[in-house]
């Protein structure tokens, strides 16, 4: 019974047992089967590049490096698109000889592969998923000719930059106005931007960089031309036989000047008493007494002829010939050597001194004729030269001073003679072309058919600016009604040149004639400020 019992459990057993063989041997072959699958795959895997692989910023992971090759040569072959303001310019990369390197690129890519280990490591890896998925990125490796580059933008550059235009100026408000702006391509930072875009294999647009936006600005040869245009426009021939227009300019800022007709001689007529009382201060070394303070008012503001002769009596000790000789001398000695004066000043009483000294050799402009005095002459650049010699003196402690280097002058004196002349309150000619309430400081002059005036003007801007303008006409009557708009045009002109941010467009409302200096500007007598000439008005 017993053995029986035995006998039946080997048999029960046996269907077990076969039953664990057939498990076991299925799940062998399976992981056999397996293993065989993933060899093969990670077999085939491994001519393939490795995974997180990024070469020239493009994702080759797990490619195939013919895939891979295709994709660069496709990537950097696409044109790069230049913009240079809105006109597009195709550049194709081998214009320029732009060539990826594409072995060296899958050389590098390959060895990725090779770095990680050995076929049976790298399968180990990837069996126990401890592959790496750390991101590889290999740069670009390419090359390009800098050169053909440069030429290319070199090319773009003649074909659309723009020089700045040339300033031009309108004669019907007087002003001048910048030349349009002229445009550059900036090369050297063009080279970097189209580079990076070449290297790149998205971003193939480029907005070219341009600078050199300028303008020209109107220069002192535009403010030139503008005045003669504007003569032109009246009908008056600055350079004719009958008519003649000389205009002297200075910027006191930087010394450039306008030169128009400046060494023609003309009448100085009233003008001259600049220069006589240059001589003044020259020779009195000691404070003026009130009475000459008076006659310098007197002499400066209104023109009497009387007093410009006590003046001259006054430094030639008694003797007004003396003095006479004095003005001419100080006046060429402070750069003024076509200006003279041969004869006191006409004073029209009952009998009047006359009587002339010798004429100095002087060297105007021969070709130009305006008929003038024989006893008292100037030029518009001799009067423009003395404002700015005055001015330097003034402001610097040089100009008089440095002519005249044995203490004749001082800053004091200089700032008196230009605050004395501030008073000049005519209301016309150089005043006529200004802002009211603008600071100037001039003397003017006319007779027969010479008008002048001369000065320096101080906009609110500080472009200071020395101005010296003589008209002639053939004619032996002064016109107000013609000469004076013509020269308070050209004061415009030349305000609206240094003021260009308040110009004035057009004429002012002026009175008809000079206003009278008695009454109106000329201090009290006893009450001739020299430091405050306007001292009188607010006691």
């Amino acid at each position: 019974m017993a053995t029986s019992m035995m006998t039946s459990r080997r048999k029960k057993s046996r269907p077990f047992f076969l039953r664990l063989w057939v498990i076991s041997t299925a799940l062998i072959l399976a992981s056999l089967g397996l293993f065989t699958y993933e060899l093969l795959a990670f077999s085939q895997s491994a001519n393939r590049l490795a995974p997180n692989l990024i070469v020239a910023d493009i994702d080759v992971s797990n490619l195939p490096p013919t895939e891979a090759r295709i994709l660069w040569e496709r990537a950097y072959a696409q044109p790069v698109i230049l913009y240079y303001g809105d006109s597009p310019i195709i550049l194709d990369p081998s214009a320029v000889g732009f060539r990826p390197n594409i072995q060296t690129m899958l050389a590098s890519a390959q060895n990725i592969n090779t770095s990680l280990g050995s076929f049976w490591e790298r399968f180990l890896q990837h069996l126990t998923l401890q592959e790496t998925t750390q991101p590889v990125n290999i740069p670009l490796s390419a090359d390009f000719q800098r050169g053909l580059l440069e030429q290319f933008l070199q090319d773009i550059a003649s074909r659309y930059d723009r020089p700045p235009g040339e300033p031009g100026f309108d004669v019907v408000t007087l002003t001048t106005f910048d030349g349009a702006q002229g445009f550059a391509l900036d090369i050297p930072q063009a080279m970097q931007l189209v580079e990076a875009a070449l290297r790149s294999p998205v971003n193939r647009t480029v907005i070219l960089p341009i600078g050199g936006a300028t303008s020209n600005k109107p220069t002192l040869k535009t403010l030139q031309n503008l005045i003669i245009a504007y003569f032109d426009s009246q009908g008056f021939v600055y350079d004719g036989v009958t008519t003649i227009g000389s205009v002297f300019v200075m910027d006191l800022r930087t010394g450039e000047e306008i030169n128009l007709l400046g060494d023609v001689a003309f009448t100085a007529a009233s003008t001259i008493k600049l220069p006589i009382m240059l001589n003044y201060f020259r020779y009195q070394n000691n404070e003026p007494t009130q009475e000459e303070a008076w006659l310098l008012a007197q002499s400066l503001l209104c023109s009497r002829n009387s007093s410009s002769n006590l003046l001259m009596e006054i430094t030639g000790a008694g003797n007004v010939f003396n003095g006479v000789a004095q003005v001419t001398q100080t006046a060429q000695s402070a750069g003024a050597r076509n200006t003279f004066l041969s004869a006191r000043l006409i004073e029209g009483v009952p009998g009047e001194q006359l009587g002339s000294i010798s004429v100095p050799p002087t060297s105007p402009n021969r070709n130009y004729n305006t008929k003038p005095d024989p006893f008292n002459q100037t030029t518009s650049e001799d009067l423009g030269t003395l404002f700015t010699m005055i001015y330097d003196c003034a402001n610097y402690g040089s100009g008089l001073i440095t002519a005249f280097p044995n203490g004749e002058f001082t800053q004091l004196e200089c700032r008196r003679m230009l605050e004395l002349m501030s008073a000049n309150d005519l209301q016309r000619l150089l005043q006529g072309g200004i802002p009211p309430q603008v600071r100037i400081s001039h003397k003017n002059g006319w007779l027969g058919g010479t008008v002048g005036d001369a000065g320096i003007v101080y906009p609110p801007n500080g472009r200071n600016y020395v101005i010296a303008v003589f008209l002639w006409e053939d004619t032996e009557f002064q016109d107000y009604t013609r000469l004076w708009p013509l020269l308070e045009d050209v004061s415009r002109a030349v305000w609206n040149y240094f003021s260009s941010d308040t110009p004035l467009l057009d004429r002012r409302q002026l009175p008809t004639t000079a206003q009278e200096c008695e009454n109106n500007y000329l201090p009290p007598f006893g009450q001739v400020n020299l430091d405050n000439i306007n001292a009188w008005r607010n006691p």
